[in-house]
């Protein structure tokens, strides 16, 4: 659901896990061949088996050895094996609670193999002790949206907005509230509910004139609605007041054509990048 929500400086298996989900969409007509499995090297996916059964030699002796756990996740994903990259996960979830990435990656791989019930599991599990963790957040409102439950997404962002006085009073900084108005704007343009998304929009730029993110919210909201010229203006504003590294793809949001956009998990080009940094 983002352009850049997810920024993990020196953990280089969440964009791997994101490409192999990617990759495992495999098109209902496609052939066998076409699958990530099928295309690797014979040589290349016979060395990636044996590291992973070093790996798991290793694990035998060493069921909590975090370098191993990673190092067959690893393993497991650039071979395309999803369902065996869970026990890993589980592993590394279960031994470092507080380090959410490992639940969220958990609940993205559980996700793509279909166990909904499981994905939302460790979702929710994320959020009992950190309930403004965006990622998991973000994670189940794409999940209920898929499961065409808005009015649930939105009940749980709106819960969670309730909540932030309070928990930002025991732990500053606990729940970032435009974050999650960010993603309660989209997901009423999700719904087509475009004046309550409009509404957040204009709230979070009279607040934070700054922020481009609102502002491209509004644009993207315009857009939609068939309104090119306002829309216009709104994309070369966000182009402005955003990082260069969003100027790009926010001229390709501009200039693309309107189309009429799936769940924020599906495509995230057209979509907020809710908590990216700011200059």
């Amino acid at each position: 659901m983002v352009l850049a929500l997810i920024a993990f400086v020196g953990f280089s298996i969440l964009p791997l896990l994101s490409d192999v989900l990617k990759a495992n969409q495999v098109p209902p007509e496609a052939t066998p061949a076409t699958t990530p499995q099928a295309a690797q090297q014979p040589s290349k996916q016979a060395d990636l088996e044996g590291q992973a059964r070093g790996y798991e030699l290793v694990l035998q002796r060493e069921p909590a050895n975090k370098a191993a756990l990673e190092g067959l996740l690893r393993t497991r994903l650039e071979l395309g094996d999803i369902k065996g990259a869970i026990v890993p996960l589980e592993q590394l979830a279960k031994s470092n609670p507080e380090d959410p990435l490992y639940g969220v990656l958990l609940a993205q791989a559980k996700q793509q193999i279909g166990d909904r019930e499981g994905a939302a599991q460790s979702y929710r599990s994320i959020l009992t002790s950190k309930p403004g963790n965006v990622e998991a957040l973000q994670g189940l409102v794409s999940l209920l949206l898929q499961q065409n439950r808005p009015e649930a997404a939105i009940g749980l962002l709106q819960d969670t907005l309730k909540g932030a006085p309070q928990a930002n009073q025991v732990a500053p900084g606990s729940i970032d509230v435009l974050s999650v108005q960010l993603i309660l704007g989209q997901v009423y343009a999700e719904e087509k509910r475009y004046a309550e998304a409009l509404a957040i929009y204009d709230e979070l730029t009279k607040n934070k004139p700054d922020d481009f993110r609102p502002v491209l919210g509004k644009a993207i909201v315009l857009k939609r609605q068939g309104k090119s010229g306002e829309a216009t203006s709104l994309f070369s504003r966000a182009t402005t007041l955003a990082p260069a590294k969003y100027k790009d793809q926010i001229q390709q949001l501009a200039a693309a054509a309107p189309a009429p956009t799936p769940t924020p998990a599906a495509t995230p080009t057209e979509s907020l990048p809710s908590n990216a940094p700011q200059e």
